[in-house]
């Protein structure tokens, strides 16, 4: 188990460049398997969760290259189905959450597709349920195997067009849905679709691989079926989560920091809503400046209220910063309430930060009220375990505010979404080590 050794309470100062983003990635990758044609991928990201999902394409038998630091060349045109079946991808396949999204383009393009039940972050029930209901409009059989805890969805005939409004707004059971409509037969029509910028990408990819789907960007797809797709080159964005970590961080140790293009046009709310939480953010380019700040004053509403900060789908503020905002919120000036509507589990790492010294009332499971420090006392060093991905990166964040010395374990969570973030840290001053056991 991997270990962060840190020395808290230094400024940092310096450019940093956010990686490509680990939930367009993820959700490119499996798309490489609608086609027998050779992809280029652009900026993907060096992490954990990525890199297991190329070993299960290469264990499928997708050909795949390196051409360059983040490039790669993808071709399907041998697919071992059999490995479906085997051993090693029921253990592969279940360490990560993300190869759910293989089953659509399999399903699509072979008529089946299979799946162990998959694992990711301990944050809360995610039911799998859009994402095969979906499969289902479009005429596939599912089965459930409970003892073995496997998946499968098989339509030997094809698949064939529908109407369907999913029951909820999920990213990864979009994303699905879209990459088994598009070698449907006839209209698929998806309704209370995700319209996050990476299922935007996604559409982006597919339709320049031949694919016929309107209305991209709003919560209303429709996808005319074509019978084959071809090979495309495609560039993954920065990483929205990624940049907005690097402001919680500049925020936190008061630093000067210019991250560096930041693809404005697709972040949405994020900057809008670090304003409203004090945090001076200036636009030089496709550039994020962030100037030292001695204090950040978080901004009430009009009739005087506290300040709620609520995740919601896209265009709301997405909830894999609330954490984010949770640990920066420790020193403002002011109060605020985090609202965690998605995920039952994910603020239970506040008891950590309350170690810490910050003043944090958890509600319930879904809320937390945070009452600044105003940088009038320090948060203290301590020891950790890091929970998650974003539970890591918030206590990392608080660690480096400290004073003293915090050691942080159980860090592979951050490296499965942060990449190389040791030396990139040590780049900008920050005082940080790691030792693996």
């Amino acid at each position: 188990m991997g270990t962060f050794q840190i020395e808290g309470g230094h400024s940092l100062k310096g450019e940093i460049i956010p990686q490509g983003a680990k939930n367009e990635a993820l959700q490119i990758l499996c798309a490489v398997l609608l086609t027998s044609e050779k992809v280029i991928i652009e900026n993907i990201p060096d992490i954990v969760d990525v890199n297991k999902l190329i070993t299960i394409l290469e264990n499928l038998g997708v050909k795949i290259q390196k051409q360059a630091k983040g490039t790669f060349s993808f071709i399907a045109d041998d697919i071992n189905l059999s490995y479906l079946e085997s051993d090693l991808f029921k253990e592969e396949g279940s360490s990560l959450r993300g190869s759910i999204m293989i089953v659509g383009p399999l399903l699509a393009r072979f008529g089946k597709g299979y799946i162990p039940r998959p694992g990711g972050d301990k944050i809360g029930r995610r039911r799998l349920d859009t994402h095969f209901q979906g499969f289902i409009n479009l005429g596939a059989e599912f089965r459930y195997n409970r003892e073995e805890r496997f998946y499968g969805v098989e339509a030997p005939e094809g698949l064939k067009g529908a109407y369907m409004l999913l029951d909820q707004a999920s990213v990864t059971g979009t994303a699905n849905i879209i990459m088994a409509a598009v070698l449907a037969k006839g209209t698929t029509t998806i309704y209370n679709a995700a319209c996050e910028p990476y299922i935007q990408q996604l559409c982006k990819m597919l339709n320049s691989m031949g694919a016929n789907i309107s209305g991209v960007g709003s919560n209303l797809l429709v996808i005319e079926g074509v019978t084959s797709l071809n090979g495309c080159n495609h560039r993954v964005l920065p990483d929205m989560i990624e940049i907005g970590s690097w402001i919680g961080l500049a925020a936190m140790t008061r630093s000067e920091l210019t991250i560096k293009d930041v693809s404005w046009e697709n972040l949405g709310i994020i900057p809008e809503t670090f304003r409203k939480l004090g945090i001076t953010l200036n636009k030089v380019g496709d550039d994020i400046h962030i100037p030292a700040q001695e204090e950040y004053e978080i901004q009430g509403y009009i009739d005087g209220s506290i300040l709620t900060v609520a995740d919601a789908p896209w265009p709301g503020f997405t909830p894999d910063l609330l954490s984010i905002v949770l640990v920066m919120c420790t020193q403002a000036k002011g109060s605020v309430l985090i609202h965690q509507k998605m995920f039952e589990s994910r603020l239970f790492f506040v008891d950590k930060l309350i170690d810490m010294g910050a003043k944090i009332i958890l509600c319930d499971p879904h809320r937390a009220t945070v009452i600044g420090h105003n940088f009038k006392s320090s948060l203290r060093a301590t020891t950790m375990v890091s929970p998650d991905i974003r539970a890591g990166i918030s206590l990392l964040i608080a660690a480096l505010s400290a004073e003293g010395n915090s050691t942080i374990h159980n860090i592979e969570q951050i490296d499965r979404g942060y990449e190389n973030i040791v030396e990139r840290l040590q780049a900008i001053g920050a005082k940080i080590t790691r030792t693996d056991s």
